[in-house]
């Protein structure tokens, strides 16, 4: 028999790895991810005179790290959901094909606005690189309310086994808000990079990210009890009173 002690020392050492391992990954992840940025954002652009990339990136990093922090700390198994994400997480054929659209969008959106900067193909007024930035704090803001509403909320398309329909919050104003935070974030990017041609990236992802809405949805539908009656409960997928 497990003495008290002995129980208790089991238990925190799960707690550990329950807790800390997945920030640790997700950090390193972020870590990983602003070296990245930086290199698809400087390089291409060939000068770090680049205001609009460091605010962007200062708005982009405190933004992530704090939700990471959050989930640490309230949820750390929808954590650990999110960190494997991506073409080599996803299941479906579909899904890795989506996932690596999406990818491939995301990286022109940060390398086409550097070599518009660095050629000067457009230009674009303050007030306009001022709303992106805020478009892209909007949209980690719905992600965070996401989050917070939606423990069920993983980077793939699957079923959690205790999975039940979230109608609340967000989700009772769109069917997909998680998505709606992308697009401000998407749209947000090239405006607060500077770049109109940047949008033309954006464009790029707009198929993907659609093609993979209506493939979870056919999935919840017909995986997730109650998902039906929610459809039919709230109509807009992801613009309240448009669509």
């Amino acid at each position: 028999m497990w003495r008290g002690w002995e129980k208790d020392t089991i238990a925190r050492t799960c707690y550990y790895y329950q807790v800390n391992i997945p920030g640790l990954k997700a950090f390193g992840g972020l870590l990983f991810l602003l070296l990245a940025m930086a290199a698809l954002l400087f390089i291409p652009a060939w000068t770090l005179d680049y205001w609009q990339a460091w605010v962007f990136l200062i708005v982009f990093f405190s933004s992530a790290p704090a939700i990471t922090a959050y989930l640490m700390k309230k949820d750390p198994k929808l954590l650990a959901r999110r960190i494997h994400a991506g073409p080599t997480a996803e299941k479906e054929t579909s899904q890795k094909v989506i996932q690596s659209i999406t990818s491939l969008g995301f990286v022109a959106m940060l390398v086409v606005p550097a070599l518009d900067h660095r050629f000067v193909w457009s230009t674009m007024s303050l007030y306009l690189e001022v709303a992106g930035e805020v478009l892209v704090a909007i949209g980690f803001l719905i992600v965070f309310l996401v989050y917070k509403e939606n423990t069920f909320a993983s980077a793939t398309i699957e079923l959690a086994p205790d999975q039940k329909v979230i109608s609340t919050g967000l989700y009772a104003l769109v069917r997909h808000p998680m998505y709606t935070g992308a697009l401000f974030l998407f749209v947000g990017m090239p405006l607060s990079l500077g770049s109109w041609w940047g949008l033309f990236a954006f464009l790029l992802i707009v198929p993907a990210l659609l093609w993979r809405l209506f493939d979870e949805e056919k999935f919840l539908a017909k995986s997730l009890p109650g998902y039906l009656e929610y459809q039919k409960k709230v109509r807009c997928r992801l613009i309240p009173l448009v669509w």
